[in-house]
Parts: C-alpha cells; structure tokens; sequence
C-alpha cells in the first residue's frame, strides 16, 4: 500500500531561519509522496521553495485550528503535523513512518523523538509517558506530543479533528482519548528522530489561563462524570501546590466551567482503562 503525506507546517512567521530548516528537511524525504503547506498563521509565508503550498491567515486562529485549517488544505492519507523549529533528522524518516501505517491498519499515530541538536535532555513533556526518564523506549502509550506528529488523516477526522476553539493547550490530550477510544493505536518511535531545540520560556498569565480551561474543557467534554469530578481536582489540587501562575491559573479553571466546552462525545469506561494500562489513566 502507497501512502501519500500531507505536511501541515504551522508558523508566526518569527523564526525565518528556523522555518527553512523544516521545509527543506520535509522536502528531502525520499521514498514517500509528501505535499506541503505552510500556514501563516496571522501573515503570509514567504520565500519558500515552489513546491510547497501556502495559507495565510489575516489573524492567529490559535494552533489547533491552525493545523485543522493546514490540513483541509493539503492532500494526504497521513497528516504530518510539525511546528516551524523542527527538524527531520534522516531522509528516510516518513518512509519508515509509513511503512508502519500501510501494515497496520488500528496504527492511528505515530510520534518521533524529539533531541535537542545541543545535546541537552529531551523534555519531558515531549515523551508521552508519565515515567520519562527514558526517552529512548518505544511503544504504544495513551497521548503524543503535537508538534512532530504523523496521524491518519481518516481516523483524524472521524474524530473530529484538533479542537479549534482551545487556541492553544491540550489538544493532543483530547484527541489521543478520542483515537484510543475509536479503537486506535497510538505509538511512540523513538527510532524516529527529529532535531527541537529548546523553546524560551513562555508561560506567562495567558498560557497559565489557557492551559487551565482547556484542562476543565478537556474533562467536561470527553470524561464520564465521575473521572471528570477526580480529574478537576487532581490537577486543582497539583496547581495550588506548585504555586507558580496560580493566579491565571485559577481564573482558567473559573472560565472553563463557565463557559461552553463545545460537543461532549465522553469516552467509554473500558477506554478509560486501556488508558490506565498504557499508562496514563484519565486523572492525572
């Protein structure tokens, strides 16, 4: 079987340099069909080889919907959705990618690993296990880091795509509970390797808000009550604690239970459980 990716590169147009490094690495895959689209997220991209496709946004829509819009704009069986700094190391990444995807059809995901070309540790937040210590062991896991993901584009849209109206935080949260719960796989490849340098600080008051409501969207959208009840409070309780933005982050979980989380689809209790065995039970 012959799959076609289609590359969805989201950017602010504030890292040129960086930008150009993703585009060519995507356009030296060999052995696979890719089509790229850069979307310009609140401009219009630029100086980009003729090859690849754009979009521009009049204003930032925020990175879920960004990538949504990305990907009705390009064609592909896979979507491959990277962010503006990141880096394909190897030209046969997307082909050994694909070839897991033509051989199992319940394959919905599939994430890289991330390494900072500077040799300092992969963050944490981009390995999709609670015990990250070890970045290097692969295996099927219960989220995945959204900003080098591939994803097959039918099972991405019968699950309705990345929630648009979240802006910004836990997107992949929700979509992963979505797959898992349409009897998907979602695999973790750390023998696929992309280049991420570390990112500058940047979790000021508004993130801090954002990532709190989208926590309460997230658990009023897609828990059984009784886990969305356990889960609220575990990551309220986890907020106070650490003290950090508790502000912000306050006022987000206010806003998140007070405002519209859109479509609830909650997931099956048996789901819930095949996510506790991979290792992330939907309380935490």
């Amino acid at each position: 079987m012959s799959l076609a990716v289609g590359c969805v590169l989201l950017s602010q147009g504030n890292r040129p340099a960086e930008l150009e490094r993703a585009v060519r690495s995507v356009l030296a895959q060999r052995g696979v069909v890719v089509n790229v689209v850069v979307v310009g997220n609140g401009w219009q991209p630029t100086g980009l080889p003729a090859e690849v496709s754009t979009v521009a946004l009049a204003d930032n829509a925020g990175v879920p919907e960004g990538r949504n819009i990305g990907a009705r704009a390009v064609a592909g069986d896979l979507l491959f959705f990277l962010d503006d700094d990141i880096e394909l190391v190897g030209e046969d990444l997307l082909a050994r990618a694909v070839a897991q995807f033509a051989a199992d059809p319940a394959l919905a995901v599939v994430q890289p690993r991330a390494v900072d070309p500077g040799g300092s540790a992969t963050a944490r937040r981009h390995v999709p296990r609670l015990r990250a210590g070890d970045p290097e062991r692969s295996g099927d896991v219960a989220w995945f880091w959204e900003g080098a993901s591939l994803i097959r584009r039918s099972a991405f849209e019968a699950a309705g795509g990345w929630p648009g109206r979240f802006f910004y935080g836990h997107e992949g949260i929700e979509l992963a509970w979505r797959l898992v719960d349409a009897g998907h796989r979602i695999r973790y490849d750390a023998d696929l390797v992309v280049h991420n340098p570390p990112a500058a600080p940047f979790r000021g008051p508004e993130h801090r808000f954002m990532d709190a409501r989208n926590r309460v969207w997230v658990a009023r959208r897609n828990l059984p009550l009784p886990l969305a009840v356990v889960y609220l409070a575990v990551w309220c309780t986890a907020t106070v604690v650490r003290g950090g933005g508790a502000h912000a982050a306050l006022r987000g979980f206010r806003a998140g239970m007070r405002t519209d989380p859109g479509v609830r689809r909650p997931i099956r209790w048996r789901t819930a459980w095949r996510l506790t065995r991979l290792g992330r039970p939907p309380i935490i």
